[in-house]
């Protein structure tokens, strides 16, 4: 027991080889930055200024609110047409870094992003929704009574023909986007430039956590586990796509139902 504790707690560095030309790994740490730039890492700095901002109101914070998926539009369609391209846009960060990985040599299915395993990896999609996304529930409950927490609204979309699939749509392509960039291609970089196991899996948290500082502390803390417990997994597990499932089906859940239930359920905002 202690042995299988010990290797989940420290993992063996996969065999990969590591940039040792100056040069490349210049070139590694750029293309680190531009890709974080424009994707995840503004919405982290984007989040901390949220945060400032709702720490400066005269409420406190868990009398404030912030909602996930909200209008863009008081015509319909055009409303509809805002969702998909912010939908697009999350497949296309997702892609970014597919498309690094692969362009830096590796396969997808080296880092577990195929089908090969689909039935496996949605079981573990599964088992990892259960184990975050309940105690999720009540650790955002605690944090927002404790008022290190807004109010968090999943969906503030007006009850359409099209809002439940806009809904699914968007939390595949948060999960996508996601699991893909934070943990699939930031970790799989960070071991060619020869990091650790641990150190690439604790900034990868941390930026996970960054860019949910918008929702408050408790979000801040409570996405840095996740990112903790995901990460460890794909570690260990080298399967993505079971995180990307994992995920899909926390914000389906958490959007979707939020929608459904939102005023037949007393402890809902």
């Amino acid at each position: 027991m202690a042995s299988v504790i010990g290797r989940w707690l420290n993992p063996a560095r996969p065999e990969i080889e590591v940039i040792t030309d100056p040069v490349q790994r210049r070139a590694v740490w750029i293309e680190l930055a531009i890709v974080f730039a424009a994707t995840l890492g503004l919405s982290g700095l984007r989040s901390l200024l949220s945060l400032i901002g709702s720490l400066l109101q005269p409420k406190p914070l868990s009398q404030q609110s912030v909602a996930l998926n909200v209008p863009r539009s008081a015509l319909s369609l055009l409303d509809l047409a805002h969702q998909l391209l912010g939908v697009l846009q999350l497949l296309a960060w997702g892609a970014l870094g597919a498309y690094l990985l692969w362009k830096a040599g590796k396969k997808l299915s080296e880092v577990g992003l195929d089908r090969r395993r689909l039935g496996s990896d949605t079981l573990r999609g599964l088992g990892l929704a259960a184990l975050i996304g309940l105690p999720g529930i009540a650790f955002y409950l605690i944090t927002r009574a404790m008022g290190l927490n807004l109010t968090v609204v999943p969906s503030a979309l007006d009850d359409t023909w099209w809002r439940t699939p806009a809904l699914i749509l968007s939390a595949i392509g948060n999960s996508w986007a996601e699991e893909v960039l934070v943990v699939g291609y930031l970790i799989t970089r960070l071991r060619m430039l020869g990091w650790s196991e641990n150190r690439s899996l604790a900034v990868s948290a941390v930026l996970r956590g960054s860019y949910h500082l918008y929702q408050g502390f408790g979000g801040f803390a409570g996405n840095i586990v996740m990112g903790l417990v995901y990460g460890r997994v794909w570690q260990r597990t080298n399967r993505l796509t079971a995180l990307v499932v994992g995920h899909a089906v926390i914000d389906i859940v958490a959007f979707v139902g939020y929608a459904l239930l939102r005023g037949s359920v007393s402890w809902l905002p």
